[in-house]
């Protein structure tokens, strides 16, 4: 039976040279067997005062904690590193490039809970887990998930995100049953993940909100700079690509 792996990191930063500094996950083996995993973890990078800002894990939280290698979870992220297993977060490539900067190579079948959100719920503003968690009303049943599991729930902590995410994971596969009848939802989300989301409108700039569609009969030259002179995620790319060429 597969084992699924859902993981949060926390972080000095989100540059090229910053680390982990929280891991937060859970290990589902099945509904009555789940691994909860909140660790945190030293690293000889500054934590940016920007991320301290989010987390609110300072220098003295971590001084004397071990480092990432010799955590508990990071022994268990080994033990299934099989690709029959899934690994799954909110903006995977972020989370999964922090632990592949600590020497792991990835072997798990990937889920984004991120990106297929943004397939799956297309009409919603916004896909970040916060939102999600009250546009889909996880908020009204989280306290009951976090009692069962000894979890307490704080935004922008790494494993109340996961707790979440948890909770969104099995609305992505509702959803994912009722639009794609016959398949298998995890596999069907794990095709999700590997396609790039057509974005129906845009998420900033002069035009948010507006649709991308109209802007690009009316502006051309908007999405021409965009593409030129931003630097995109990888579905506003792959979309604005779709109106150019």
């Amino acid at each position: 039976m597969a084992v699924y792996v859902l993981f949060d990191t926390e972080t000095t930063g989100n540059q090229e040279q910053d680390r982990i500094i929280q891991i937060g996950a859970m290990i589902v083996h099945n509904k009555e067997e789940i691994e909860v995993y909140d660790e945190l973890c030293s690293t000889e990078v500054p934590i940016a005062l920007e991320a301290m800002e989010v987390h609110n894990i300072t220098p003295d939280v971590i001084a004397n904690q071990p480092p990432f290698s010799e955590l508990a979870f990071a022994k268990k992220i080994e033990e299934y590193n099989k690709e029959e297993n899934f690994l799954i977060a909110h903006n995977i490539q972020f989370d999964l490039g922090m632990i592949q900067k600590e020497g792991f190579e990835n072997r798990y079948t990937l889920i984004d809970t991120f990106r297929c959100a943004k397939h799956l719920y297309p009409d919603m503003p916004y896909h970040r887990l916060q939102y999600l968690r009250y546009a889909l009303e996880l908020y009204l049943v989280e306290g009951a998930e976090a009692d069962s599991l000894g979890i307490t729930i704080k935004a922008h902590d790494a494993i109340g995100d996961v707790l979440v995410m948890k909770l969104l994971l099995s609305k992505l596969v509702q959803a994912a049953m009722e639009q794609f009848e016959g398949k298998n939802p995890m596999q069907t989300l794990a095709e999700l993940t590997q396609t790039p989301v057509l974005m129906r409108t845009f998420k900033f700039g002069k035009y948010k909100g507006r649709e991308i569609a109209e802007i690009a009969d009316e502006d051309m030259g908007y999405l021409q700079w965009m593409r030129k002179n931003l630097e995109l995620d990888e579905d506003m790319a792959f979309t604005l690509d779709n109106y150019l060429h």
